[in-house]
């Protein structure tokens, strides 16, 4: 067979450099590291034994005590950080979330115990939202028709972020989408004596179908939606006005959420930030992968890699994924 029978052959050839899984692994773009990931976990007050949750097989809610040992064995598996959900009794849910800001409430009790047990070992965060301990499940105060108040939520953010600080936390996670809380939990820490403490900010975090097994996973007691203040998923503008104001703010960090759907937006924020930048792997993303791979439809372990390395190429620094330990004893 020669070029003069059938024409050029081609000199550039790509597939050169796909022979084998060496070379593969060499000339490799981007590359998972256990230091990129975040391991999002819940403790749920007055339990005895872990609680499986149905829709997200293989994640629990903790108690105290195999929270701790979670919190072990990500260290040991060199996972970055640990982001933490507290899920309150539904006796102690009221209209103002108290539990959240409660000193001994169930968030802040698991953040010394964290620290306690992996130190300065494991970037401890936490969630500063109330949605978690409102008997209406909204993620602010509402007001006497029954809307979210914003700036009556920030008040309560601002105490959140004092009462967390104060059981050790590294970094807070605002995640209500309240107009201008990155400045009150900055204000807050420093008028408190935390100016070392992190905001990691919720800056696009989108009102999105895929939340729904984590309505599980915090016992959520949610009426209605949130759709008049997290992000319409039509819009991507919008997320860099959110990114604007945010920075100004003074966030450290900045997040996209949930992932998969927005990888455009992880990639446009990303290219215009000199923070890092997270993206969080949702409770849906993680459920439509595991439930698929019980049915035999799609390799998991490689799904899972798959997903993870499509995040990072978009931009993100750190992801914020249920498979976070898994992964990184495996890498």
């Amino acid at each position: 067979m020669s070029s003069s029978t059938y024409g050029s052959f081609p000199g550039a050839r790509p597939r050169r450099l796909r022979t084998t899984p060496a070379m593969r692994r060499m000339v490799a773009e981007h590359r998972l590291h256990p230091a990129d990931l975040i391991l999002p976990a819940f403790v749920r007050e007055g339990i005895s034994e872990p609680v499986p949750i149905s829709a997200m097989p293989g994640v629990v809610q903790h108690t105290r005590d195999t929270l701790r040992k979670a919190a072990v064995e990500a260290v040991a598996a060199g996972v970055a950080g640990i982001m933490l959900f507290g899920v309150p009794e539904d006796e102690k849910k009221d209209a103002l979330g108290t539990a959240g800001t409660d000193p001994d409430g169930i968030l802040q009790v698991a953040i010394r115990d964290v620290r306690a047990e992996v130190g300065d070992d494991l970037v401890i965060m936490s969630d500063l939202c109330l949605d978690e301990y409102t008997d209406h499940g909204h993620c602010g105060v509402l007001d006497d028709q029954g809307r979210v108040d914003n700036d009556a939520t920030l008040e309560r953010y601002a105490e959140m972020a004092q009462v967390q600080a104060d059981a050790g936390v590294h970094v807070v996670g605002p995640s209500g989408m309240m107009d201008g809380q990155v400045g009150v939990t900055r204000d807050a820490l420093d008028q408190t004596g935390h100016e070392d403490v992190s905001i990691l900010a919720y800056t696009a975090k989108y009102s999105s179908a895929f939340y729904g097994p984590f309505r599980e996973a915090v016992g959520s007691s949610l009426k209605g939606d949130r759709k008049t203040y997290q992000q319409d998923p039509a819009n991507l503008r919008e997320s860099l006005r959110e990114l604007a104001l945010d920075l100004e703010e003074g966030a450290d960090m900045v997040m996209v959420k949930p992932a998969l759907p927005y990888l455009d937006v992880l990639a446009k924020i990303a290219e215009q930030v000199d923070v890092p930048v997270a993206a969080y792997q949702i409770s849906g993303e993680y459920a439509m992968v595991e439930a698929a791979a019980e049915k035999g439809w799609i390799d998991r372990d490689k799904a899972i890699l798959e997903t993870l390395t499509g995040i990072k190429r978009a931009g993100a620094n750190m992801i914020l994924t249920y498979w976070a330990t898994e992964v990184a004893q495996g890498l």
